[in-house]
């Protein structure tokens, strides 16, 4: 089929396709602007009918369909691999609620819905979907396809945990309706998981059924500082051995991210540290009396040496005040195209040699580059960052980049990490995935990608290779 008779064909359903050329453009550029890729056509379906029949008419063109959610990813995983090869499909126009269940928890959205707005509507409801990220403007669906994590994980663990169903258009346009409620559901296999965390490469997520939680009754959120990686490492044990129930968030932030968001003159003590611990504790009921334990684990911890200072919010306005440094942080690298982002795991113990072997890496390619860490060190996910130093131009920097990333992934795969905790492979991490999996893991994968999607044709170029056709 020709472009124009793809084109024709296209323009049948729904609205048919954006026909303004810079509409089109913020969808072929993602939000690091380090990928581009010039679609041939941008649809935004309104029902999953839509999806599937536009998925029909690029199949029958061989033409590669992309899944494109909010946007907020970091590697490239939403735009297309080259210019005019592929279908471009938002599905922000697929935000409806389709289903609110109170007595069992859960709620039904569309892919396109944001996921703020699904936090906002289960509050409204006096319940809590716990989906925790810096992705303000991400969907649901981006959010499954990418499995994404957040602050809350240590609590509620990643999407997937968070899912009981989902609707997918596979790559012959065939809809899928796994959008079943139950907890218990051991009829054959558990297909969701296929398709969450996959990046729209196995099929398109267009709905979800999601699980709603209790709110908490009461919250302490309280700022800790330490001078070493390994007092925070510590103190997360600590925590766990006396709160792990009321235990949500627990993130690190270096010295230099904290001085970075609020500069030296308005740290949130009187001094400035090493590291600094953002963590939240919570509880469904008021008859805890959880300010009374945590303050017994805080005098402990500082008795021990394993903290030099804490701040317990005393107001949820204060509390709002010390999550905004900590919310601020991914904002300053997303907005600086040339730092070298990372986004590894190792394991929780693991934390303070993978941090110290970064270092020394870069300092030896770049002995002035400033560091910039933080992440969720209640699940090993460290976000370690690279930004050029003073008086380097761009082009300078950009040199090293790749030597840095390798350092980066190097460092917490010698201890037996990953280098993909919770962004995804997209386009920037896929010929990496070797590294990480093994020749039957990445088999199987492969296997997996020609049976759902025999002639690649979904989000090519992202996670595994296209299979051989």
């Amino acid at each position: 089929m020709t472009a124009p008779n793809l084109l024709s064909k296209l323009a049948t359903i729904g609205d048919g396709p954006i026909a303004d050329s810079e509409s089109v453009e913020r969808y072929a550029t993602d939000v690091t602007r380090n990928y581009h890729g010039q679609p041939i056509a941008v649809m935004r379906p309104r029902t999953t009918e839509e999806v599937a029949a536009i998925v029909q008419v690029c199949a029958q063109a061989a033409v590669s369909v992309v899944p494109h959610g909010g946007n907020s990813g970091l590697v490239g995983g939403s735009v297309p691999v080259g210019d005019d090869k592929s279908v471009l499909v938002s599905l922000e126009r697929m935000n409806a609620v389709r289903d609110l269940d109170l007595l069992s928890n859960t709620v039904t959205v569309e892919a396109g819905c944001l996921l703020v707005d699904v936090q906002q509507l289960a509050a409204d409801k006096d319940r809590l979907f716990p989906l925790r990220h810096a992705g303000l403007s991400s969907q649901i669906g981006g959010n499954l396809s990418t499995n994404a994590g957040g602050t809350n994980v240590v609590r509620y663990g990643m999407a997937r945990n968070l899912v009981l169903g989902i609707e997918v258009v596979l790559a012959n346009g065939a809809i899928w309706n796994g959008l079943n409620r139950l907890p218990k559901h051991n009829t054959g296999y558990d297909l969701k998981h296929l398709f969450i965390g996959a990046e729209g490469t196995l099929g398109i997520i267009t709905a979800a059924k999601l699980k709603l939680f209790p709110p908490p009754q009461l919250s302490e959120t309280v700022l800790f500082a330490m001078n070493t990686c390994t007092a925070a490492v510590g103190l997360l044990a600590r925590c766990r051995a006396e709160l792990d129930e009321f235990l949500s968030t627990f993130e690190l932030m270096s010295g230099v991210a904290v001085e970075s968001v609020v500069g030296t003159a308005a740290l949130p003590m009187d001094s400035s540290h090493e590291w600094y611990v953002l963590a939240e504790f919570a509880a469904t009921s008021k008859r805890v009396p959880l300010e009374e334990m945590l303050l017994d684990v805080i005098g402990a911890a500082a008795d021990d040496g394993l903290i030099a200072d804490a701040i317990i919010a005393a107001s949820a306005s204060q509390s709002r005040k010390l999550w905004n440094i900590r919310e601020r942080i991914p904002a300053l690298i997303v907005e600086d195209p040339t730092c070298v982002k990372g986004d590894s795991s190792v394991p929780i113990s693991a934390i303070p040699k993978y941090i110290a072997a970064a270092d020394q890496g870069v300092a030896t390619l770049v002995p002035n580059a400033r560091v910039l860490v933080f992440g969720h060190i209640g699940d090993g996910n460290i976000h370690y960052n690279v930004l050029r130093p003073p008086g380097m131009s761009e082009e300078e920097f950009a040199v090293f980049g790749p030597a840095l990333t390798l350092v980066i992934e190097n460092a917490a795969l010698e201890l037996g990490g990953s280098l993909s905790a919770e962004h995804g492979l997209g386009q920037k991490k896929m010929h990496r995935a070797a590294a990480v999996l093994g020749d039957e893991e990445l088999n199987l994968m492969r296997l997996i990608k020609r049976s759902l999607d025999p002639h690649g044709l979904l989000n090519p170029g992202k996670v595994v290779e296209e299979p051989d056709v």
